[in-house]
């Protein structure tokens, strides 16, 4: 294994985008760096291709992320009913608030989202080169993230995602050269990343190694093989190191980072262990007046729907959605299979069936405050979380009333 570090008359006129270069299994890997908001990266990468003599190009994308890129209609094989059966709508919100970030940034600047990894894939296109889609699935990578976190800390990284979509200040120059240097993922997160190693290593580092050793799977060795890679700049080091060092084996280091972590023993018995104490509480009201027993059941009830409906009804969900929110709401929160957004999401899926021109637009709406409400796919999912946030906030409520009221 060798590091070539030789210029060439390319490297030379490639403007100011970084370049590393690396050689492991006689492949020559050029790692070209970029920005996602930057029109300069997209005509590097562009001219990179169009002008060298590489065998192959590999992208900071994964399936997913490719298909959304490069084909229009890919939202509207959304299946919103599985994705609520599954557990996966915070995931999609996540995906869609940090599309929209990006989206705006671009916007600013007059270039459109991902412009570099596009030409990317048209220039291959053209020349009939192979394209290598090499990065990790964004839910994995938010899942792992999440994880990695105390449960507080879930909550600000949620909460960091929607307040950078929702801010209306202009992104300022210094802030494009910060997302120059890093990744976009964690540019987002920075100020918990900052003080979060195990955040930084799931947005960043593991994705490093993750796509060293996809690299390492798609390119197993030829002499005299030449690779460009196009990623976002605050991987480049993290990428050169990872394929100059790592001796594991790469199918064996794919799997491993590809995996979805399920939550801990913990994490799975507190809802749990929470139940049994309401339940507790109502048995032991009901033990001493059958009128304290009854007014624990009504502050429980009170407090769960009425503000799971009110978090409905700030989604501008259906009428019939915000009752469900408060019908349901009391019940699901004594059980921690499922939850009252999926209740309230389903139905307003079902009573307000998104139409083509929904799908269509998405992308675009969601980068507004306004679009989550009016875009009947976006409302679906924002009446999930607002209606789950109101529900986990009058358990807590109603669990502290009954404290109140029994000791």
């Amino acid at each position: 294994m060798d590091e070539t570090t030789r210029p060439t008359a390319l490297e030379a006129s490639h403007g100011d985008e970084p370049i590393e270069r690396v050689t492991r299994d006689g492949i020559e890997y050029t790692l070209l760096g970029t920005a996602h908001v930057s029109r300069k990266s997209a005509e590097t990468v562009r001219r990179m291709i169009d002008e060298g003599d590489s065998d192959a190009v590999a992208v900071e994308l994964c399936p997913t992320r490719h298909r959304a890129l490069t084909d229009p209609t890919a939202w509207q094989e959304l299946d919103i009913f599985r994705i609520l059966r599954e557990g996966k709508a915070s995931m999609m919100m996540a995906t869609l608030a940090l599309g929209a970030y990006q989206r705006r940034i671009a916007s600013q600047f007059g270039i459109e989202p991902g412009a570099e990894m596009k030409a990317a894939i048209e220039s291959t296109d053209a020349l009939g080169l192979p394209l290598q889609l090499v990065d990790r699935d964004i839910g994995i990578t938010l899942r792992r993230a999440s994880r990695r976190l105390p449960w507080w800390q879930r909550y600000t990284m949620v909460v960091g995602i929607f307040l950078a979509l929702l801010s209306r200040e202009e992104i300022s120059e210094e802030e494009i050269e910060r997302l120059k240097e890093g990744d976009i993922l964690e540019e987002t997160f920075r100020e918990l990343s900052d003080g979060s190693p195990a955040l930084h290593e799931a947005l960043v580092a593991e994705r490093d190694r993750y796509m060293a050793a996809r690299l390492r799977q798609e390119n197993p060795g030829r002499e005299g093989g030449r690779v460009l890679v196009v990623v976002g700049a605050g991987h480049m080091q993290g990428l050169k190191r990872a394929l100059e060092e790592d001796d594991r084996d790469p199918a064996a280091e794919v799997a491993i980072l590809a995996q979805s972590p399920g939550p801990s023993r913990l994490i799975r018995a507190l809802p749990w262990l929470f139940v049994a104490l309401i339940l507790t509480g109502f048995v032991l009201g009901f033990m001493r007046s059958p009128e304290l027993g009854w007014v624990l059941v009504a502050t429980w009830v009170l407090a769960n729907g009425t503000l799971s409906a009110l978090g409905a009804l700030l989604a501008r969900g259906h009428p019939l959605t915000v009752l469900s929110a408060f019908v349901a709401a009391p019940l699901t929160s004594l059980n921690p299979t499922i939850g009252a957004g999926v209740v309230t999401a389903s139905v307003e899926a079902g009573i307000r069936k998104p139409t083509m021109g929904d799908f269509e637009t998405l992308r675009d709406d969601v980068t507004e405050l306004g679009g989550w409400r009016s875009n009947r796919v976006a409302r679906i999912f924002l009446v999930f979380a607002l209606s789950s946030l109101g529900s986990v906030l009058g358990s807590w409520l109603a669990g502290a009333r009954m404290v109140v009221e029994l000791f």
